[in-house]
C-alpha cells in the first residue's frame, strides 16, 4: 500500500508540474513580460510594424494553444526573432529532478533500430550501405549515435540515440534527419540538448563528422577524447618563449573569479610575454566588470567607457541587477548595491546607469609589446564591450571577421516562467551611442582573416606587422 501512494504522488506531481507547463500560458506570460521589460521593445515595435507584429504574435499564440509543452521552447524562440536581438532566448533549466526531465522528453519520436540490429544491418554483404551509415562516437565520450538510411524515403537518413547522458536524450530517440543530394549531406532537422530546433551544419571526411561547434563524430570508435567540462572557463597557456594565449570563452559575472584568478596566477609569465593574443571568438558576453583585470596588459593610455541606460522595472531589477548581487562578493557587490538602489529609486524610467568615464591605469606596462584580439560573428554583447576599450589601445589590434553587432542593447535578466523548466532571457539595458555606430553590423577588425584559414592562432602569431 505504501508503495502505490509513492506511485500516486509521484504521478500526480508529474502531472501537476505538465499543467504548469501549459505551451499557452507560457507563451503569454513571455509576451507580457517582453512587452514590460525588454529595453528595446519601443525601438523594435513601432507605428510602421504595429500591426504585423500584432498578428505575428496573435497567430503564434493560437500555434501555442495546440503545442505540446516539449515543443514549446522552439515557439517561444520563434516569437522572440521578431526583434533580432541575440540577448534574447528561453533557456531549458537543467537544475530539475533527473527524473521529471527524463519525464518531460519522453514522448519525443523514437525508432525502432538499436544498436544490435544496425549491426546486424552493417554486417549483412547483401546490403549496399551508404558512407554515413553507421555508429558514430562523439569525441566527448558521451553520445553514441546510429546513422540509417530511412526505409520511406530512399536519399534521407536518420541519425538515433544509441547512448547519451540518460537523462535528455534516451537511446532510441531520434536526433536528426539527413538528406543526401549529388554526395553532399545536409540535416533536414537536428534537434539540440533541450530538443529545440538547431540550425546544425556538417562536414562528412571519410569516417569523421564534424559539427563545428557542436564537436566532433568518429565512425565506430573515436580517436581521441575531449572532455566537455569547463568549456566556458579561461585558458591561458604559452605558445613559444614569446607569445602566451588567453581564451575567453565568456565574460559571465560567474566566471569572474576564475578569469581574475588566471591573470593573478600568471602576472609574471605576462611580465615576460612579448606578444600576448586574446581570444574571444565566440564569447557570449556576461558583464563589464569581468575583463577588469585584463585590462592593465593592454593600457597605454585612458580609456573611453560608453553611457548606458536601463529599463528601471520591478522585474528587471529583481531578476536581473538584485541577482548579480547574489552572485558576487567584495568591491563588485558593493558597486550593484549601489545600483540596485539608484534603480529603484528611478522606478519605471529609463534610468543613466551607466555614465561616460575615463579608465585610467598609474603606469604602462612594458610586457606584452603587442597585443592580439581575435574576434568573430559569434563574439557578442560585453564581448564586443572589451573590444571597444581594447581597440583604444596603441599595442592592440584586432583580427578576425566582423564582431556579431549586439551592443545596442546589454546586460541579462533571467526570469522563471510558469514552468519551471523555462527560463527567459532578456537585456534590460541599452548603450546609448551604439545606433549612432551603425553596431549591429559589428566591429571591423583591424586585419580581416582570409576565409580559408583554419588555424587562425598560428595566422597571428606568425603575423608581421
Amino acid at each position: 500500500m505504501k508503495i502505490i501512494y509513492l506511485l500516486l504522488c509521484l504521478f500526480l506531481s508529474i502531472n501537476c508540474g505538465a499543467q504548469v507547463c501549459n505551451c499557452s500560458d507560457n507563451f503569454e506570460f513571455m509576451v507580457q513580460r517582453i512587452k514590460k521589460n525588454y529595453v528595446g521593445y519601443n525601438d523594435k515595435v513601432n507605428k510602421l510594424n504595429q500591426k504585423q507584429f500584432e498578428h505575428f504574435t496573435d497567430s503564434l499564440q493560437k500555434i501555442a494553444n495546440k503545442t505540446e509543452s516539449n515543443k514549446c521552447i522552439s515557439l517561444c524562440r520563434e516569437w522572440l526573432d521578431f526583434f533580432k536581438d541575440k540577448h534574447m532566448t528561453v533557456l531549458f533549466n537543467a537544475n530539475q529532478p533527473k527524473d521529471s526531465i527524463i519525464h518531460f522528453f519522453s514522448k519525443e519520436a523514437k525508432t525502432n533500430w538499436t544498436e544490435d540490429k544496425l549491426k546486424s544491418y552493417l554486417n549483412n554483404p547483401k546490403r549496399s550501405v551508404d558512407n554515413i551509415e553507421g555508429i558514430w562516437n562523439h569525441e566527448s565520450n558521451i553520445f553514441k549515435l546510429g546513422i540509417v538510411r530511412d526505409s520511406l524515403i530512399h536519399n534521407e537518413f536518420i541519425g538515433f540515440v544509441i547512448k547519451a547522458d540518460g537523462i535528455f536524450w534516451s537511446p532510441q530517440q531520434i536526433k536528426f534527419k539527413v538528406k543526401k543530394i549529388n554526395q553532399a549531406y545536409n540535416f533536414t532537422y537536428f534537434l539540440a540538448r533541450d530538443h529545440s530546433d538547431y540550425l546544425a551544419k556538417m562536414d562528412l571526411l571519410k569516417d569523421t563528422i564534424n559539427l563545428n561547434e557542436l564537436g566532433k563524430f568518429y565512425k565506430n570508435t573515436p580517436p581521441e577524447h575531449r572532455s566537455q567540462l569547463g568549456i566556458n572557463n579561461p585558458k591561458f597557456k604559452n605558445l613559444d618563449d614569446k607569445t602566451s594565449l588567453l581564451t575567453i570563452p565568456s565574460f559571465s559575472i560567474e566566471l569572474k573569479k576564475e578569469t581574475d584568478s588566471l591573470m593573478i596566477k600568471n602576472a609574471s609569465v605576462l611580465q615576460n610575454t612579448e606578444h600576448l593574443i586574446i581570444d574571444v571568438r565566440n564569447n557570449a558576453g556576461g558583464a563589464a566588470s569581468a575583463f577588469g583585470e585584463i585590462l592593465p596588459y593592454l593600457y597605454t593610455n585612458p580609456i573611453l567607457t560608453e553611457e548606458a541606460q536601463v529599463l528601471a522595472t520591478d522585474d528587471n531589477i529583481k531578476d536581473g541587477y538584485e541577482r548579480i548581487i547574489n552572485l558576487t562578493s567584495g568591491d563588485i557587490k558593493e558597486s550593484y548595491i549601489k545600483k540596485v538602489a539608484n534603480l529603484k529609486a528611478h522606478r519605471g524610467e529609463m534610468y543613466l546607469l551607466y555614465r561616460a568615464d575615463t579608465i585610467k591605469y598609474n603606469s604602462i606596462l612594458k610586457n606584452p609589446q603587442r597585443v592580439s584580439i581575435l574576434m568573430n560573428k559569434k563574439s557578442v554583447s560585453s564581448a564586443e564591450l572589451f573590444i571597444l576599450q581594447a581597440k583604444q589601445s596603441k599595442k592592440v589590434k584586432l583580427y578576425g571577421t566582423n564582431s556579431s553587432g549586439s551592443i545596442n542593447y546589454l546586460e541579462r535578466v533571467e526570469t522563471q516562467m510558469p514552468c519551471n523548466f523555462f527560463t527567459l532571457v532578456y537585456p534590460p539595458a541599452r548603450l546609448l551611442i551604439a545606433n549612432k555606430e551603425k553596431a549591429n553590423i559589428g566591429i571591423k577588425p583591424d586585419v580581416e582573416i582570409p576565409a580559408n584559414v583554419k588555424d587562425w592562432i598560428k595566422f597571428v602569431k606568425d603575423y608581421k606587422l
